[in-house]
């Protein structure tokens, strides 16, 4: 169990002793939610407490809201302890926040336990070799230290500094085992495939544990992970983080928020449509070829803010004083509710509620050529709101750079992708909403 969950549930148990309240029955279908809200969770690291704080609260808010959202969709907030629910809600963020501040300087002292800390020696002195080391010391729950480097290239051929070279890859064996190394980390070019077989033969000779840093690494990569097909290791480069259970998740999630919302906005959406109606001649909707997860062209619904309905070869974007944007057009794209429709999309399986923002297919094969990684944003479905859209990056793109941070926040989402994280994503973009925007 990795420490937020350990905390967040520790906290749970604490506060239903408090009360005499058991954890059997209905809070253990709950503890369950909550490890799976909570897992694996990342431990952050900031420098001053005011951050650490805020992103303790905020991240926690996510979470509680999230419960809050399944319980009264099931009806069942009824069924537990105001009390113990009530304590345990204002209690776990500070416990968490208390426990982040505490780890840092306990942690050294179990660490020194002996048989817990670890040492490691690093085959490789390049710039993976150097940036591996610098990650495990940045971070202490890690357990490890590097003890140096075996390299047989200069630090001039490397464009590194010469510091903590231990010696070279034909002396790596005999000092694993005359220091009793723990962990060898071999960071060496896979262009060196006969090197890292002969260091490989030469460390058989060991007890210790032995892993290999790909140079692939060195890349911008989505998603990678280790997999096997029948027993052959492969390595994901470019990948989904919609695979498996997540993408049960991620759909369910979706179900239930563009259920709930289109409920409550179907009046809103009745009015909006006969306002469009009474204001300019053509359909209420307006539909627009946009390209899909994997690639695949969707037709995404939006309330017609226009006096034309562009879907050619050549589109363009919508500037500020636009012709033509009717004046109730105008109010609606100012207010992001011309893409309430999309809720419908969400249903039908061609959207998200969160994800990269779709764009015209004319757009997207104009900068696929223009930008690295373009089409990589289409691994997943698109959004109706996305981390671009909450990070100030909503809005026309008149310049080649806009769209190039639109789509680095887009991978930036692919990457880091939780389901803590759309739940965030959807409460900023309320705020960002009702927030006067330059969206034309």
């Amino acid at each position: 169990m990795t420490l937020p969950a350990f905390v967040t549930i520790s906290t749970l148990l604490i506060c239903s002793l408090a009360f005499g309240v058991p954890l059997k029955g209905h809070y253990l279908i709950f503890v369950l939610i909550v490890f799976s809200l909570t897992f694996p969770g990342n431990t952050p690291r900031h420098s001053t407490v005011h951050t650490l704080a805020r992103e303790v609260f905020s991240g926690w808010l996510v979470v509680a809201g999230l419960l809050l959202l399944i319980g009264w969709a099931t009806k069942t907030l009824h069924s537990f302890d105001l009390r113990v629910i009530g304590a345990w809600a204002i209690a776990t963020p500070f416990a968490l926040l208390v426990v982040y501040l505490l780890t840092p300087v306990v942690l050294p002292f179990l660490l020194a336990t002996e048989g817990v800390r670890r040492t490691a020696v690093i085959a490789g002195g390049g710039p993976l070799g150097r940036e591996l080391a610098e990650r495990i010391r940045a971070n202490p729950f890690h357990g490890v230290r590097i003890a140096g480097y075996f390299e047989d290239r200069n630090p001039e051929r490397l464009g590194t500094r010469a510091g903590n070279t231990l010696g070279s890859l034909s002396q790596l064996a005999e000092y694993v085992k005359a220091h009793r190394i723990d962990l060898i980390y071999i960071t060496l070019p896979m262009a060196s495939q006969r090197r890292i077989l002969t260091l490989l033969e030469e460390l058989h000779d060991t007890t210790a544990s032995i892993y290999f840093t790909p140079d692939i690494f060195l890349f911008d990569l989505i998603q990678a992970r280790m997999d096997s097909i029948d027993g052959m290791p492969v390595v994901a480069v470019c990948e989904t983080p919609f695979y498996g259970i997540n993408s049960l998740i991620k759909r369910a999630s979706d179900i239930l928020l563009a259920s709930v919302i289109l409920v409550l906005v179907s009046p809103l959406m009745l009015a909006i449509a006969i306002g469009i109606k009474l204001t300019s001649a053509g359909p209420v909707l307006f539909k627009q070829r946009r390209y899909g997860v994997d690639g695949k062209e969707i037709v995404v619904y939006k309330f017609r803010t226009m006096t034309v309905l562009e879907d050619g070869n050549t589109i363009k974007q919508a500037t500020r004083n636009d012709r033509r944007v009717t004046r109730f057009g105008a109010f609606l794209r100012r207010t992001s509710l011309d893409e309430l429709p999309q809720f419908i999309n969400v249903l039908q399986g061609r959207m998200s509620v969160v994800g990269p923002r779709p764009h015209a297919v004319a757009h997207n094969e104009m900068y696929r050529n223009l930008i690295r990684g373009y089409m990589i944003r289409h691994k997943v479905k698109p959004g109706i709101t996305g981390l671009a859209q909450v990070s100030g990056l909503r809005g026309e793109t008149d310049t080649l750079d806009k769209m190039k941070a639109r789509i680095d926040s887009d991978l930036t989402y692919l990457r880091n992708w939780s389901l803590q994280l759309d739940i965030l994503i959807v409460i900023k973009t309320i705020f960002v909403v009702l927030k006067k925007q330059d969206v034309y």
